[in-house]
């Protein structure tokens, strides 16, 4: 057994640091979409990947797998969706056995009006804080820790997000 490999003062510094980002990162967002759009960040993740999606749709599975979350969590989060009329579930022309999620006109109106906020907040919260270096360096900080994490690198491929409701988020 190899001994253990104990993080050195340094190092320990940087990962209490990192905690505290990814502690505190997600509350704001969240506490901002809910407060603003009746979203949960997770929410507004499923609605911005639609919205990206040719026809606005996707599998549920495939959903789940691109938004890190077990298909049974998405599948609440689509009820509630559904409620709302944001979106809306059909069975998929393929098998017929899956189901795929739509984003409806409204659901996209609705993350079109939502998006302008949240992006400032990340921006406020993130990139502003940032050098153009530091956000290079970031880029390839997540991507290299997403390697380790994911074999797909933890999020869908990046798309051009240029006028997209989903702007920068």
């Amino acid at each position: 057994m190899e001994p253990t490999r104990w993080l050195s003062d340094g190092e320990q510094e940087v990962w209490q640091r990192m905690l505290a980002v990814l502690t505190l990162l997600p509350a704001e967002l969240d506490g901002q979409l809910q407060r603003d759009a009746d979203l949960t960040h997770f929410g507004y993740g499923v609605l911005a990947l639609l919205s990206e999606t040719p026809g606005r749709s996707r599998r549920m599975s495939e959903l789940a797998a691109l938004v890190n979350g077990s298909q049974s969590r998405l599948s609440h989060l689509v009820g509630r969706l559904e409620r709302q009329g944001w979106v809306r579930r059909e069975r998929a022309d393929d098998d017929g056995r899956g189901s795929v999620a739509v984003l409806t006109d409204a659901g996209y109106a609705h993350l079109a009006a939502s998006a302008p906020a949240h992006v400032a907040l990340v921006r406020s919260l993130v990139f502003d804080a940032l050098t153009p270096t530091q956000v290079a360096q970031l880029g390839e900080i997540t991507a290299a820790l997403l390697a380790r994490l994911s074999p797909t690198g933890g999020c869908p491929a990046p798309a051009s997000r240029r006028g997209s409701a989903s702007d920068g988020s």
